[in-house]
Order: C-alpha cells, then sequence, then structure tokens
C-alpha cells in the first residue's frame, strides 16, 4: 500500500507546488525519494539507537519508532507517512525539505531541530519539546502551529532563527 500512497502524495505535492510557486512561493527544493523503504519495526527498542546517522531523502511508511534516538541525525528531504516517533529523541536533527504526513511527534524532544521548507500537513505534535527549533516557511496545520506557540522559545543554533517567528506565532 505505500507504493500506491507515495505516488499519490507525490501527486498531491507536485500540484500543492505548482499552485504555491503560481502565487509567488519561492520553494528552496523539493523533498525526493530513495528506492529503499527503510522500516524500523523490528529492531527492538533499546537497540533504536541512530543518533548522527544519514537518512537523507530516505522514505519511512508505517514505521514505529517510538522513543528512538535520531539525536543530530541528518533527515534532508525525507519523506515520513504514518509515522510514528512518540517520545523520540531528534534533537538537533535536520528535516529540512521534507514531508512529514500523519505523522505523529507526540512527546517527541524536536528542539534545536531544523524543519525549514518541509510539508509537515496532519501531522501532530501534542507535548513536542521544540525550544530553538526552526520552521522557516515550512507548512503545519494550523492548530498545531496554535499548539507549538503555546510553549515554543529560543533560538536555533545552526540557523540562528527565532522558534517563535519561524512559527509565526
Amino acid at each position: 500500500m505505500c507504493p500506491i500512497v507515495f505516488r499519490s502524495l507525490r501527486v498531491f505535492f507536485a500540484v500543492a507546488l505548482a499552485f504555491l510557486t503560481a502565487f509567488g512561493a519561492q520553494p528552496h527544493a523539493i523533498a525526493a525519494s530513495s528506492a529503499a523503504i527503510r522500516a524500523f519495526d523490528d529492531v527492538a527498542l533499546e537497540e533504536r539507537n541512530f543518533a548522527g546517522q544519514s537518512f537523507v531523502q530516505s522514505e519511512f511508511c508505517d514505521a514505529d519508532l517510538e522513543k528512538a534516538d535520531f539525536c543530530i541525525a541528518d533527515f534532508r528531504g525525507a519523506v515520513f507517512i504514518g509515522v510514528g516517533v512518540k517520545g523520540a529523541n531528534l534533537h538537533g536533527a535536520d528535516l529540512s525539505d521534507g514531508i512529514t504526513y500523519l505523522t505523529t511527534f507526540e512527546g517527541a524532544d524536536l528542539s534545536d531541530a531544523v524543519f525549514s521548507s518541509a510539508m509537515m500537513l496532519r501531522s501532530r505534535f501534542k507535548n513536542a519539546k521544540v525550544n530553538g527549533a526552526d520552521f522557516s516557511d515550512a507548512i503545519l496545520d494550523r492548530v498545531e502551529i496554535t499548539r507549538l506557540c503555546e510553549t515554543a522559545e529560543g533560538v536555533n543554533p545552526k540557523t540562528g532563527v527565532d522558534t517563535r517567528e519561524s512559527l509565526g506565532c
């Protein structure tokens, strides 16, 4: 089912990108996909240490990444669809130009992470830590922006962007 979902989402995002471009939005990059779909469901929770690793342009579909450690991991251009990263450590991770759709970041540590130009529709951020995160030019659901603005603070150490400003709080 994932290849069908990815194909449908690629068409949706291509249309959305064309629409945004027609109205003057200048995208920085388009998220790409890789041939391999990385699944971590079979890895025991205590072995889920992927800190500092590169997942550039990787695809994650219906994966359970709960409590995984992705501290300072590189996810530029990665695609997450239906992924659960509840309680995961994404401190300082770079998800620029990526896509997260129906992804749950509940209770995740997203502090100092970079989400610039990411498409994050229908993703949930309940109780996520976003101090110092950069959401510049990211697209999120309005209700999630409001939720994030309740606790957002700090400046991203990599980009120098104020978290609240990047969310439009």
